[in-house]
């Protein structure tokens, strides 16, 4: 990148043939050069002295010889030396004579004669930043990665060098340190810097990009708009749009912490209405922070008061994947309490909300550590039609506050009218009534009364005890396990497709104690009667918790129905011959 100055890059300038001198002394030309000294460019030398000049003499200091001679020209008694092309020789000092017909002159001031673009351009930032306050202080640094440099800082407005050595810092880069103020916001601080090495310092490096100190005033502020959404993945494209209604000619965009401002043109899309777009692509994690942007006009330095901050996130940046599910469910009336709950396994500080589509900024909350996971619940209470769409949650940590988590999987929210379509018939398991297997067991033919009718009784009642203490200790266990599931995800809907997050170090442990078939069987049908079927798994595992009273145990007996029938002894003489007797025998293991 190079620069024209119009009127040079030339330093010492005389004062001209007016200069006062004693009597007798002829006065010293005057020197100067145009229209600039960029390097490759052509430029022009002119010599000036009296009306009576017959010859003029220019010198370039650390030359044996003269570097030219020229007649003066008429009118005006001044001499032109023309040089083709500004190149690496061309830098230096240079003095020039008139003789009359009294003898020559004394020299004029030197001219410094810079050609800049020989080296690399520098850096330079403002530190700390570069809007500063009405009368405030602020520090431009100029750096490259060379040896040892002297760095030259040009006000374009004023176009008055200031030039310092540099400072070489321990394993880094060469750097010169400019302190600039107090600013103020009558004047446009615009600057650049160039650097030379000692042993030529007319031959300058290429100019560094400009840099401006903005001064914010107290003009109408612009509007900071992100259109694709605050949230954005890195890679892709970011685009910020500054717009206002008062009609700036020029925007600047600037990044919190940052060292540089972004400058746009205006332009007007629609009568009353001018906008500038900044795109940044692509993102990566430096363009994650909040950003400011402001107004003003070509013709006056002064700028508007500053945008409202614009928050930007990042996302794919943290090694961490949230779930996001939904109470009462996805498909809800208007009216009603509807809960979001984000949930993650990793320790995260921060959980963000995300509507597909919607200009606001994500929702966030802090998360709270709680059966086992880390979690935030966003409610919408009453919810509005407005309020349906596609939401996703991402997750983020204290010490990088503007980069996220891989989002979640989607989870559509559809919020219907006020009435709400009817609610669809329960999905559970519909009881079926019970089967001859269930109905008590009695032999065809006995009568009550007799020993075998009360033997059964007794045998009954017992069976029918047992069995009410079997189920009654199943009910407890199925009760505990469900409300300390309730506790984390109980009547959430997840979307389909969506696995839950899978703990990082907890390890699911099956606790069973050893129990018969039979028994097992008639488990794992209570349990398979008793499941929801609301979209809430239930687990029949119990989990290793790190609180031994959080985990109910039951020990289920086996029992054993055994029936045996007995002959009796044979009947004496003149007694009557005894029935036959079946016994009923009951063990418990």
């Amino acid at each position: 990148m190079t620069l024209t100055l119009p009127v040079l890059m030339c330093l010492g300038l005389s004062l001209g043939p007016r200069t006062h001198v004693q009597a007798g002394t002829p006065p010293k030309p005057t020197l100067w050069a145009e229209p600039g000294s960029v390097r490759g460019s052509p430029m022009t030398l002119w010599c000036q002295g009296p009306l009576e000049t017959q010859e003029y003499r220019l010198d370039q200091e650390g030359l044996p010889w003269t570097w030219g001679r020229q007649n003066p020209l008429e009118p005006g008694a001044k001499a032109k030396f023309h040089i083709r092309s500004a190149v690496y020789s061309t830098a230096g000092r240079y003095r020039c004579y008139f003789e009359t017909p009294a003898g020559w002159s004394e020299p004029s001031d030197p001219l410094e004669l810079v050609v800049t673009g020989f080296y690399a351009e520098p850096t330079l930032l403002a530190l700390p930043s570069p809007v500063v306050a009405s009368g405030g202080n602020v520090t431009l640094q100029c750096d490259i990665r060379n040896g040892f440099l002297t760095f030259v800082l040009v006000e374009e407005e004023q176009k008055l060098p200031r030039t310092l050595y540099s400072q070489n810092l321990p394993k880094g880069p060469s750097q010169a340190l400019f302190p600039v103020g107090p600013v103020t916001p009558s004047s446009r601080w615009r600057f650049r810097c160039y650097y030379y090495y000692r042993k030529n310092p007319q031959a300058w490096s290429n100019p560094s990009d400009p840099l401006e100190i903005l001064v914010p005033g107290v003009s109408r502020k612009p509007s900071l708009l992100a259109p694709q959404g605050p949230v954005v993945a890195r890679g892709g494209s970011l685009t910020l749009q500054c717009r206002s209604d008062v009609g700036y000619d020029r925007f600047a965009l600037y990044q919190e912490g940052g060292h540089v401002l972004l400058q746009r043109p205006g332009q007007q899309p629609q009568a009353g209405l001018s906008q500038a777009n900044f795109t940044l692509s692509p993102v990566s994690r430096s363009h994650g922070g909040q950003y400011r942007c402001y107004g003003g006009h070509n013709l006056s330095p002064k700028w508007s008061a500053p945008s409202v901050p614009l928050d930007i996130l990042i996302a794919g940046l943290i090694r961490d994947t949230p779930s996001v599910s939904v109470r009462p469910g996805p498909m809800v009336a208007s009216g009603e309490n509807v809960t979001l709950l984000c949930q993650s396994w990793h320790n995260i500080d921060t959980l963000f909300l995300t509507k597909e589509g919607a200009a606001h900024p994500p929702l966030r909350l802090k998360s709270k550590y709680q059966s086992y996971t880390y979690q935030a619940e966003f409610s919408m209470s009453p919810v509005t039609s407005a309020q349906g769409g596609t939401y996703r949650c991402y997750s983020a940590i204290r010490s990088y506050p503007y980069l996220l988590s891989s989002p979640s999987y989607p989870l559509e929210l559809v919020v219907s009218g006020p009435s709400g379509d009817p609610s669809p018939p329960p999905t559970g398991s519909t009881p079926t009534p019970a089967g001859p297997e269930d109905q008590p067991l009695t032999p065809t033919g006995s009568d009550p009364q007799s020993g075998l009718g009360r033997h059964l009784g007794v045998v009954t009642g017992v069976s029918a005890a047992f069995i009410l203490l079997l189920f009654l200790l199943l009910f407890l266990l199925l009760r505990h396990r469900h409300q300390s599931k309730h506790r984390t995800s109980a009547h959430f809907y997840r979307p389909a497709g969506a696995a839950g997050p899978e703990p990082k170090d907890q390890v699911l442990q099956r606790r069973a104690s050893p129990v018969a078939d039979v028994q097992e069987e008639i488990l794992n049908a209570a349990v398979k009667d008793t499941q929801p079927e609301d979209g809430v798994e239930l687990d029949s595992r119990a989990a290793a918790s790190e609180d031994p009273q959080d985990v109910t145990y039951a020990q289920l007996q086996s029992l054993t129905l055994r029936w045996e029938a007995t002959e009796p002894p044979p009947p004496q003489e003149g007694e009557s011959p005894v029935e036959p007797r079946v016994f009923e025998t009951l063990a418990i293991h």
